[in-house]
């Protein structure tokens, strides 16, 4: 599908404690001047859970400690799909289907955007934006986060750590590793990692909280990020 970029929308973002909707509200104002300016764009909006998905993550796993992997990743997808549908919402007159939250099914994408959210447990809704961006012919995810550029090192614990603008896929899955640990903060699921890096995918790792930046990485402009790929 031509013109078609992935947006991988961090629920840090849209919930990083409590709904943020004046970024909501200043997001959609500037997609929608991007999408009428040219018709033939086309958008995949897939959303993560961010505090709402810890919260009750952390609550299950103070309660029962022996909690198994899937049930955490669970509640993180209903928290996925409560910010996917708001999203939708946001975007209802560009998007006429559901929220997707299955990437494997029959999809319909008759609007300029696709709004989708958490799936099965195993991993994050980074692995949903890779299996949609397969599914539909995209080879540009953007990852939209709460951090500006993936670094060689966790920067809280480490002060030698150094932000990196480009990266390869070995060099990242040598960092984030191969296994997806629930609730796990990573710039990048593992699990998606090694998928986009077999499809010869690129990702762009950016912070979602600077829209005239993610608005640059959509016009081809120059933007702060760390490029995967």
């Amino acid at each position: 599908m031509k013109n078609l970029t992935v947006l991988s929308l961090g629920g840090s973002i849209i919930a990083p404690d409590k709904v943020d909707s004046v970024f909501l509200a200043s997001f959609y104002r500037a997609v929608r001047k991007y999408l009428e300016e040219d018709r033939e764009r086309k958008l995949i909006l897939v959303c993560g859970g961010g505090a709402p998905a810890r919260v009750y993550q952390g609550a299950l796993r103070e309660v029962n400690p022996e909690a198994p992997a899937d049930l955490q990743d669970s509640l993180g997808i209903k928290a996925t799909h409560l910010n996917g549908s708001l999203v939708r919402a946001v975007f209802s007159e560009f998007c006429d289907d559901e929220l997707v939250t299955d990437p494997t099914r029959d999809i319909p994408f008759n609007g300029q955007v696709l709004v989708a959210a958490g799936w099965k447990p195993g991993f994050s809704t980074d692995t949903d934006a890779v299996y949609l961006a397969r599914k539909f012919g995209g080879k540009l995810i953007v990852n939209l986060s709460n951090i500006a550029k993936v670094y060689t090192d966790d920067p809280r614990k480490n002060p030698d750590a150094r932000p990196l603008d480009t990266i390869s896929w070995p060099d990242f899955i040598k960092m984030v590793g191969t296994e997806w640990i629930p609730g796990k903060n990573t710039p990048f699921d593992p699990i998606a990692s090694g998928i986009a890096s077999k499809e010869d995918m690129k990702v762009i790792c950016a912070d979602g909280r600077n829209i005239e930046n993610t608005m640059a990485i959509l016009e081809g402009r120059p933007y702060v990020g760390t490029t995967i790929g």
